[in-house]
């Protein structure tokens, strides 16, 4: 018995490190679904009324790929790069700002920051200036839930 010990130990060492890493999957690629109920431009892709998942790409070098997949995640419909972004104090819910929507334009996203961080990204929208609204979207427009959240 005494020479199975190492074999069983090692078995459950590496039993439990291949579980670490879908434990903590929601949290590393901050999954977030949003629901819209107009269309929105994010980096030129348009997305019409309806549910997306929100997530960062999974690998750890690089924080600013953004990723968009339908409700149910069988779908990619964008890959964005996007830049760091920052805020003061971090909040409880996911906060999603938009630019200032010239007339007859849809909004476009600005910034996404996910709930409990003071750092995000930010959608940049090449070939415009545009002034970023100074108050998050919490209400009508948008909302959202962190995937695999109780």
């Amino acid at each position: 018995m005494q020479h199975y010990f190492p074999t069983i130990a090692l078995a459950v060492t590496l039993m439990g490190s291949a579980l670490v890493p879908s434990l903590k999957a929601d949290g590393w690629d901050k999954s977030t679904i949003i629901t819209i109920d107009q269309l929105i431009d994010v980096q030129g892709t348009m997305l019409p009324p309806g549910s997306y998942v929100i997530k960062l790409l999974g690998e750890s070098s690089d924080r600013t790929t953004v990723q968009i997949f339908s409700a149910n995640e069988n779908r990619l419909i964008a890959t964005l790069l996007t830049v760091p972004a920052w805020k003061q104090a971090p909040t409880d819910n996911s906060e999603f700002r938009f630019y200032e929507a010239a007339e007859g334009r849809p909004p476009a996203l600005h910034t996404w920051f996910y709930p409990g961080d003071n750092s995000g990204v930010e959608f940049v929208r090449y070939g415009r200036r545009e002034v970023a609204a100074q108050t998050p979207l919490r209400h009508a427009n948008a909302t959202t839930s962190n995937a695999g959240s109780e």
